[in-house]
Formats: structure tokens, sequence, C-alpha cells
């Protein structure tokens, strides 16, 4: 299974991967380009990878995920450039229960973030650009919710 795409992501070839009649539970999580980031309008994103090491490191993500929450994960990130609206990446997981896939969905997500070699260049609306680090909350709402 290749992770990394240039392609526009098609969620519902990804949730066909995992539905069957055992999974009562198939959960989705998209990331999509959005218009702005730290109070400033966002025109378009580019990703770059290292793409061998990021094939390999999505791979055991799911190698991971998948006998942990007893769950079946398909797995995409684009690369390349992304205008606003267009899914950068996107995780479908299917399970026998809800609490296991979501539970997967999440950590998923943050794993990518942390640990894939994917790098996010921004472009702003006034023609500027920046690396964005993908494991930084833009904003407080946008950050996880820390136990009590």
């Amino acid at each position: 299974m290749r992770f990394l795409t240039s392609d526009p992501i098609e969620l519902a070839a990804l949730a066909a991967t995992v539905e069957s009649p055992e999974r009562g539970a198939v959960v989705s999580f998209l990331g999509v380009v959005r218009n702005h980031h730290g109070g400033r309008p966002v025109e378009r994103l580019h990703y770059s990878a290292y793409g061998p090491m990021a094939e390999a490191e999505c791979a055991r993500i799911v190698a991971e995920a998948e006998p942990r929450w007893r769950v079946v994960v398909a797995l995409r990130h684009r690369t390349g450039r992304l205008e606003v609206g267009e899914t950068a990446v996107a995780i479908v997981v299917g399970g026998a229960h809800r609490e296991a896939a979501f539970a997967a969905c999440r950590w998923i997500i943050e794993e990518v973030k942390r640990r894939v070699p994917i790098w996010k260049q921004e472009v702003y609306a006034d023609g500027t650009v920046a690396w964005v680090d993908p494991t930084a909350a833009s904003h407080p709402a946008d950050a996880a919710p820390q136990p009590a």
C-alpha cells in the first residue's frame, strides 16, 4: 500500500478498503487545507516529503495501530501543491466497535504529524511563505485537550 500521493484523495475508495460485515464502526478523519493560520489568510499549501522514509513510517504507524486496537486502517497523505478546501490527509479506520475505531484514528493522525517526514509550506495571501511545524497548534482551539 502506498501512503503518499500527489493525486486528490478519494475518501469513498479508502473507506471501501476497510469496510466488512464484521466491522460495525468506520471512522474517518480528513485534514483539509483551511484558508487561515495564525490570523493570516492562507492561499495554498505545498507538502514535501522524504518519500521512502515517509512511506516506511506510515507503514509502521499502521502496523502498530491495527493490532493495538484490532482495527483495519487506510491512510493517505498528499504531497505537492494543495488549494484551500482540498484534503491533505485522510485516515479511515474500521473496527468492530466505535471506541477502538475513534481511539485508533486519533492516535494515527497524531503519530503521522509527529513521526512522518512531511513538511508543510504555507503560501499566504500577501505572497509570503512560511514552513509550518506540523506538531504545533496554530490556535488554542486547535490544541489537543489535556487531561484534567
